[in-house]
C-alpha cells in the first residue's frame, strides 16, 4: 500500500513529552522537502540539515527526538570540543547593562565552575544559589559546590534584574525576559531547553563579533581563532570543554567525552591565551 500523506504522517504520531516544540520543527522542516516519517527514516537527518544548516550539535539533538518520537533514525553522537581546550574567559567577561547580555554572562560564568547539562540550569532555583564574599554556592538535591570566579558576573545580574519587578519575583535563575508564544509564556517564567541553547549561541556569536571588533593588532590573529570557534560552539561542548579544564562534575553526563577531550589536549596545539 502506498504511503499516506506526509502531512498526515507526521499528525498520527505523539510529540515526545517535553519536547513538543522541537518534534514541531522537525516535522516541519521535513515537510518543507515534502518528507513524511517514513522518508525521513531512509534518508536520515542529512537533507534537512543541509536545508536548515543545521550544526552537528543540532543534527545529534533532532535525532535524538526523532527516535523517542518512533521514527526510526540511527543515533548520532554529540560531536566533540574542538578544539579541545579553548580560552572561555571572554564568555564571562560583562560588556553592558543588557539584561539579556548579563543573563548569559552569570550563566557562563557559573557554569566554569559548575558545569551543570541545560535542563540543570533551566530548573536553577534562586534559592539554591547563594553568594559569600569569596564565591558562589550552589545547594541542590545532587549535592552542594563551590564556584570561584562568578561573583561579579552573579551580582551585576541580580543587580539588573532587581530594577524589573517580574524578574526580581522570578524564582529561577535563569528566567524568560519577554513573553514567548507559548500561552503559558511570560516574563519571569521558566524557559525551555531550547530557549537556553539559543541563548547561548547568541550569547557566543555575539562574543565572537565584539572580539573581532575590539583586538588590538598584536591580538587579532588570536581573537579571529577564538571568535571562529566560538561561532559554532554549543552550551553542550562550553560544558565540557570546562569540565576538561577541571570543572568538578556535577552529572554523569558530558564526562567521559571531557575526558577524551582532556586526554587530547597533550596532542593538540592550545588555544587557550
Amino acid at each position: 500500500m502506498p504511503s499516506p500523506p506526509p502531512a498526515r504522517s507526521w499528525r498520527r504520531l505523539e510529540a515526545p513529552p517535553g519536547y513538543e516544540t522541537q518534534w514541531r520543527r522537525l516535522a516541519e522542516a521535513a515537510l518543507e522537502l515534502g518528507l513524511g516519517p517514513e522518508q525521513l527514516s531512509e534518508t536520515g537527518l542529512d537533507p534537512l540539515a543541509a536545508a536548515r544548516g543545521w550544526k552537528p550539535a543540532t543534527v545529534a539533538l533532532y535525532s535524538k527526538i526523532a527516535r523517542y518520537g518512533g521514527v526510526a533514525l540511527p543515533r548520532v553522537a554529540t560531536p566533540e570540543p574542538d578544539p579541545p581546550e579553548l580560552d572561555l574567559r571572554p564568555l564571562t567577561r560583562i560588556r553592558s547593562e543588557d539584561p539579556e547580555h548579563l543573563r548569559a554572562v552569570a550563566w557562563c560564568a557559573v557554569a566554569l565552575g559548575w558545569p551543570a547539562p541545560i535542563a540543570s540550569f533551566r530548573s536553577l532555583r534562586r534559592d539554591q544559589v547563594h553568594a559569600t564574599a569569596r564565591r558562589v554556592l550552589i545547594s541542590t538535591d545532587d549535592g552542594e559546590w563551590s564556584v570561584p570566579g562568578a561573583l561579579t558576573g552573579w551580582h551585576a545580574w541580580e543587580a539588573v534584574r532587581s530594577r524589573f519587578p517580574a524578574l526580581a519575583a522570578s524564582p529561577w535563575v535563569l528566567p524568560a525576559l519577554r513573553r514567548g508564544p507559548g500561552l503559558d509564556s511570560q516574563i519571569g517564567g521558566r524557559l525551555s531547553n531550547q530557549a537556553l541553547q539559543t541563548t547561548f549561541t547568541k550569547h557566543a556569536v555575539r562574543t565572537a563579533q565584539v572580539l573581532r571588533a575590539t583586538a588590538a593588532p598584536s591580538q587579532r590573529e588570536h581573537a579571529e581563532e577564538l571568535a571562529l570557534a566560538y561561532r559554532d560552539l554549543s552550551y553542550d561542548s562550553y560544558r565540557r570543554l570546562a569540565l576538561a579544564a577541571g570543572a568538578p562534575p556535577v552529572s554523569p553526563r558530558g564526562v567521559v567525552r571531557a575526558a577524551r577531550a582532556f586526554a587530547r589536549t597533550a596532542r593538540s596545539p592550545r588555544l587557550a591565551g
